[in-house]
């Protein structure tokens, strides 16, 4: 366990998040969430954490597995055609982590979710934080399209609203 990220996980905790990500912000990503579903049959949802903190801190739990932990939470999984993708950011780390469901994941690959990731992450190094997360959601958006185009009358399992941990 490093000293220095429980340091930084204690001191930017979850006020950072509503700082980067005002009502504002987070208004027009859902707004991106929404539109990019109109171009295909998927479930976007985007999750922003501030820091870790308790157990998940002090077990220095990575932030693939609490990405894991949240997509589950959530139910993205639960989808009629198992292609719901999580977009989260542990912000204390600068780390993005997609989790897709397996009928999604199945066509982009590991790799083709981490270039999603590393495109995000440039954003954010530049303070771009509004600008990496719609991207990234245009970017999900395009493979969903591409693989799971909408069929018939677009039902909205999960609700497109940026959560905020």
């Amino acid at each position: 366990m490093s000293i220095k990220r429980i340091a930084r996980h204690l001191v930017q905790h979850h006020w950072r998040a509503q700082q980067i990500f005002p009502p504002a912000v987070l208004a027009r990503i859902e707004q991106a969430i929404r539109q990019g579903e109109t171009t295909h049959s998927g479930q976007v949802r985007f999750v922003v954490e501030g820091a870790l903190d308790g157990a998940p801190l002090f077990r220095n739990q990575p932030a693939r597995a609490r990405a894991l932990d949240v997509f589950s939470h959530l139910r993205i999984w639960d989808t009629a055609h198992n292609n719901g993708v999580l977009i989260y950011l542990l912000l204390a780390d600068r780390d993005v982590e997609i989790v897709a469901d397996r009928g999604i994941h199945a066509k982009v690959g590991a790799e083709g979710w981490e270039r999603i990731c590393r495109a995000m992450e440039a954003e954010f190094a530049a303070g771009q934080f509004e600008r990496g997360v719609i991207g990234g959601i245009e970017a999900v958006s395009r493979e969903l399209s591409r693989h799971f185009p909408p069929q018939g009358p677009q039902s909205n399992e999960l609700p497109d609203a940026p959560v905020v941990m």
